[in-house]
Order: C-alpha cells, then structure tokens, then sequence
C-alpha cells in the first residue's frame, strides 16, 4: 500500500478538494481509501460519508478499534472513505498520551493495507504532533501552495517538518492551488515556482466554480465535470503523484 498525505501548515489553500481529487482519480487503477483525519470533516461531506460512533481518536491511537471496520464505501467501486470523527480535535493529545506516538498512525493504516492499494490522508493543517505522525506514515506528502509572497515560506516549513523525520524520508509534490491568471502575482508565481523548487510540478489547479461546486454534486471534479480545466489539472496533478509513489 502507498500512503499519500494532502498536507499545509496553513489552512485555505485547497487541500480537502485536492485530496478528494486525488483519492477519486487513484480509484480509477486502485483500490483507494480516503481517511478525512482533519476533524472538520470536509472530505467526509464532499463524499458522504458519516463516521459511526466507535471511530473515536482514542480507539484508533491505541488500538482499539480498526480503520478496517471504520471504512464507509462510496458510489465507487474502489473509493472508500474513513470519515473524519469529532474526537479528533483532540488528537495531538491522544497521541502524546501513548508510547511510541509518531509511529501510531502508520500502525493504524495496517488495518487496511492488505485490502488497498492506495491511502490518502487528508489533514488538519498546522505543525504539531499530528503532522509528525502522518510525515512518518506517508510515502508522498502533497502540498497546495497559493501564489503569493510567502508561497515558498509554506514549502519551506513542510520540507523542514520532513527533514525531522526519523525515518525514510517522504516524497514531496507540491502544486500551485486556487490560481487566477488574470491575477498578474499568479502568472508570475506559474511561471518561477516549478523553477525555484525541484519539488514544484507545473501543474496549477485553478481558482474555479467547478471546484466549488463538489459540495453541491458530494462528488470529484472529474464525475461531473470531466472536461473542465480543474478536472484535467487533477488528472496531472495525479500523474505527477502516482510517479513519485511509484504507482
């Protein structure tokens, strides 16, 4: 199994559609499972999917309950969603309250591993013991950035979480999030980022109404707009993701 985390020390930047995106697009070759860990439950709401009850933070840091049997199926045959659970708002204390906790995560995802091919984690944003637990748990960390003056300041905290890390470390793909090229900062930033950071694709994911629309259709881009530009721009952007997983 490869695991896949959409990841930003900031919020507001499209991580949740960009995780979506990218677990529907995976769910064309493999089996996919989509676990919504950030507690606002966005992802969860875009596919509909409801968390039962014993998907509390504390069951799943310790052990006591298997994402296994916290896996909701979706319209689609190969996308299955762990939907995000109220309790983990408190996560970073449940984690810090166990033995060996950055490794926790990476231990709950075995549950799952023998009947997937391909785990992506949607996270909470922010730089704290949750961030360390998925870095550890990830092949490739996904990272929106939204052009402007600190675009690279938001790269550069992630790079720095992953050289931290005590392991192998993961893959980066970055990508340009909620661009609009009538916005000269944004053609600007198109056209220098993939250059100043080897970990920056050329793929741009524009500011769009189609993206916004998932929350009407609780679907991907690519189901109900499969011709537009943002459901092309995911498509690459999985490519470029897929390659670095080695998939």
């Amino acid at each position: 199994m490869r695991t896949i985390a959409v990841f930003s020390v900031k919020g507001g930047v499209g991580k949740t559609s960009a995780a979506v995106n990218l677990a529907w697009c995976a769910s064309r070759d493999h089996r996919t499972v989509l676990w919504d860990l950030d507690p606002q439950g966005s992802a969860s709401f875009l596919l509909d999917a409801t968390a039962r009850g014993k998907g509390t933070a504390r069951a799943v840091v310790r052990g006591k309950a298997s994402l296994r049997d916290l896996t909701r199926s979706t319209d689609h045959e190969h996308l299955a969603v762990i939907p995000a659970h109220e309790s983990f708002r408190a996560l970073d204390l449940e984690l810090d309250a166990v033995k060996r906790s950055p490794t926790r995560l990476r231990t709950a995802l075995g549950s799952v591993g023998r009947k997937v091919d391909v785990a992506v984690l949607d996270c909470p944003p922010g730089m704290s013991g949750v961030a360390e637990a998925v870095l550890i748990a990830a092949d490739v960390i996904v990272v929106p950035i939204v052009a402007g003056p600190l675009s690279l300041r938001s790269l550069d905290q992630v790079m720095e979480l992953v050289r931290q890390t005590g392991r192998q470390k993961p893959k980066v793909v970055a990508f340009l999030s909620m661009v609009d090229r009538r916005k000269t900062l944004h053609r600007q930033a198109l056209a220098d980022l993939s250059q100043e950071s080897r970990h920056v694709v050329t793929t741009a994911v524009p500011y769009s109404s189609t993206v916004e629309r998932m929350g009407v259709e609780h679907a991907a881009v690519g189901e109900f707009a499969p011709r537009s530009t943002a459901a092309t721009a995911y498509a690459d952007l999985w490519t470029a993701v897929a390659a670095a997983a080695h998939l």
